[in-house]
């Protein structure tokens, strides 16, 4: 597939949330092949060895053995879907109830088992298909709905800040200033350094970018078409390139361990995941 048409293909599965899923089965555990149309993914903080997965029809946890369990209570559509970094078992998401509609922000406390609606959002319900939580101070969280909006209050109230200058497909908090955030849209990386209002190019090369995420020491991950998985230091710009190695594939999702920098998993654009024991460097099927 030309890298046209995969971007092509690519954007309409994120700007629509997702394709259209039959939903699971009854059963509680799956093979992990069989949880698919992936929006996030989480390491466990109790298990770094285990992920918990975002999906279209609900919050999975990977078990040994290569299957996952479904955690979470409902079947709703999990978007947008970020751990609290100042909170371990604690997660943010956005997305839909089973029926259609929008689910305004969502806050678990109880390991994405149950969830309540913690704001509607500016103009809501909003339906975040990327939001983050700020590693420099977790009260402030960013979210992505036609705009960017923030909060500074752990989700409970926003504000529009500004729209971003093309198609926004993931954006992610600095680790170190928490009016800076970054996006991964059509157009290639770019920069906020006042908290959405105006925005800047990130990276020289302007390709479309799909995946952007920070890490608590400083690291800052990205994916763009054509380049590849690109890494940084922040706040410096100076992307270095990690891996190319992903054939059709593209990364859309990514977490690091927080136990283990060197330890990444990532959701590819057709939902499988990846895992890397060197940093990015070199992926393997992710096998729990």
């Amino acid at each position: 597939m030309s890298a046209k048409k995969k971007l092509a293909t690519m954007a309409a599965a994120l700007l629509l949330g997702a394709v259209v899923a039959v939903p699971v089965g009854a059963a509680e555990t799956l093979k992990l092949n069989e949880v698919s149309h992936l929006h996030g993914i989480a390491v466990d903080p109790t298990d770094p060895s285990r992920l918990y997965l975002a999906s279209h029809h609900d919050v999975w946890l990977t078990n040994p053995g290569g299957t996952a369990t479904r955690v979470s209570d409902n079947r709703w559509d999990y978007m947008g879907f970020t751990p609290n970094p100042a909170q371990p078992n604690a997660f943010f998401a956005s997305g839909h109830p089973e029926k259609g509609g929008n689910l305004g922000v969502l806050v678990s406390t109880d390991g994405a088992k149950t969830w309540e609606q913690v704001s509607a959002g500016v103009n809501g319900p909003v339906d975040f298909h990327a939001m983050d939580v700020s590693p420099a101070d977790p009260k402030v969280l960013y979210g992505h709905y036609g705009s960017v909006q923030i909060s500074r209050d752990s989700g409970k109230t926003w504000e529009v800040t500004g729209k971003p200058p093309a198609d926004m497909f993931d954006l992610a908090a600095s680790s170190k200033d928490p009016n800076t955030v970054y996006g991964a849209t059509r157009a290639g990386l770019i920069v906020s350094r006042d908290a959405g209002k105006t925005w800047q190019a990130a990276n020289i090369v302007q390709r479309p970018a799909t995946m952007v995420a920070t890490t608590k020491d400083g690291a800052a991950y990205a994916y763009q078409v054509g380049t590849g998985l690109l890494k940084t230091t922040e706040p410096s710009l100076a992307w270095q390139p990690v891996s190319n190695g992903f054939g059709d594939a593209v990364l859309l999702h990514l977490a690091v361990d927080p136990t283990n920098p060197e330890r990444l998993y990532a959701v590819t654009d057709k939902s499988a995941i990846l895992a890397s024991q060197d940093g990015g460097k070199t992926w393997k099927p992710f096998r729990s």
